[in-house]
C-alpha cells in the first residue's frame, strides 16, 4: 500500500514478530477484546519516538458500533486504540479496507465489502465523508476485503480484490488508474483483471484478505481461513505478483499462477497487511472474531 514519506524511518523501529497461536503473547499485541473490535483494514499514518500510528477499520454493521479507530502500536510492547466518530453519511456496512490518499496528511479511502468507496477526511476524533462512489466492474457475488494504492512516475493506480471462497471461487484481482474528480469522487480508469488461488490455508479459505504493494511493485497479499466466530483461524502472506504504472499512466497487473507463501500464521485471521517503506517489514492486523483483534509485524515485504 502507498505510505507517506514520514514513515521511511519506521523500519528501524519495527521488530519481526514471532508467529504463535492466538493465546500466546510473543509478538502479537491485543488491539480489541471482542467480535466488534477486530481489525479489518489498516493504513499507517505516522512514526514518532518508536510509536507506529495507523487508522484501522472495523467490519461492524449495526448502528452505533465503531467503524474507525486510531491505533498506536509499539512493536513488541503494546497496542492501543481510540474510536473515531463517523460523520457526513449514515454509518457504512462492513468496512474491510482503508488506504491513505497519496500526497495528503489527513485523507483516506475506505472500502466496504459490497464495493462502495468512501473518500474520508480525518480531523481530530472525527472522520468526515467527502464523497462516495462504487468500484468499477463489480461482479455478481463479489465480496471485497482488499484495497491498495501505489504511485509511479506521478501516476496513481488502485488494486483491489474479491476475497474468493474455498476451492470453487478463486479471488478476482483488479487494477486500474486512480484519481479523484473535481467533486471528490473516486475515478477509476481502464480495469485489468486476474485470478488468484492461495496455496495456504486450505478449506474455508479467503484467497485475498488484504493487499499491500512494495516499492518495487510486488504484491503482498494475505490469505485466511475462517471456520466461524470461534475459529480455528490460519493465515499466510504471499508474494503474489506485480502491479506497474507506466509514465503515461497505463496499469499492468500480473498474478502468479502459484504464489510464493512467505510466511504462515497459525491461530490468527489476518485481514490487514501494510508494508513499511524502505524495509522488509509489514504491520499485520487480525480480525479474530470472538477473540478480538491483534497487531504484529513481520519481515514479509521487499525493499
Amino acid at each position: 500500500m502507498f505510505l507517506r514519506t514520514t514513515l521511511l524511518t519506521a523500519a528501524a523501529l519495527l521488530t519481526t514478530g514471532a508467529v504463535h497461536p492466538a493465546g500466546a503473547a510473543e509478538g502479537w499485541q491485543r488491539a480489541g477484546d471482542d467480535i466488534r473490535s477486530g481489525i479489518s483494514g489498516l493504513a499507517l499514518t505516522q512514526e514518532t519516538e518508536g510509536k507506529i500510528r495507523a487508522l484501522v477499520v472495523r467490519d461492524n454493521k449495526k448502528p452505533g458500533q465503531n467503524r474507525l479507530a486510531a491505533l498506536t502500536y509499539r512493536p513488541g510492547r503494546s497496542a492501543a486504540v481510540a474510536p473515531l466518530t463517523w460523520t457526513g453519511t449514515a454509518e457504512p456496512m462492513d468496512l474491510e479496507a482503508v488506504e491513505t490518499v497519496p500526497g495528503t496528511s489527513d485523507e483516506y479511502v475506505a472500502l466496504a465489502s459490497r464495493g462502495l468507496v468512501y473518500h474520508l477526511k480525518v480531523t481530530g476524533g472525527e472522520a468526515a465523508v467527502l464523497d462516495t462512489s462504487p468500484l468499477p466492474a463489480i461482479a455478481d457475488g463479489d465480496d471485497y476485503e482488499s484495497f491498495a494504492l501505489t504511485s509511479r512516475h506521478g501516476k496513481l493506480a488502485a488494486v483491489w480484490a474479491d476475497r474468493g471462497a474455498g476451492e470453487d471461487r478463486p479471488s478476482t484481482l483488479r487494477a486500474a488508474p486512480f484519481s479523484f474528480n473535481r467533486y471528490g469522487e473516486a475515478d477509476f480508469g481502464r480495469v485489468t483483471t486476474a485470478r488468484l488461488r492461495a496455496p495456504f490455508p486450505t478449506g474455508e479459505v479467503r484467497h485475498a484478505s488484504d493487499i499491500s504493494v512494495t516499492a518495487a511493485g510486488r504484491l503482498r497479499i494475505s490469505s485466511a481461513s475462517d471456520a466461524g466466530d470461534d475459529g480455528p483461524f490460519d493465515s499466510a502472506v504471499m508474494d503474489a505478483g506485480t502491479v506497474s504504472v507506466s509514465r503515461s499512466g497505463k496499469v499492468r497487473l500480473t498474478v502468479a499462477e502459484s504464489p510464493d507463501v512467505l510466511r504462515k500464521f497459525e491461530g490468527h485471521k489476518i485481514e490487514a497487511v501494510e508494508c513499511v517503506p524502505g524495509s522488509r517489514t509489514a504491520v499485520l492486523g487480525t480480525d479474530d472474531e470472538n477473540a478480538g483483534g491483534y497487531v504484529n509485524s513481520a519481515a514479509v515485504c521487499g525493499k
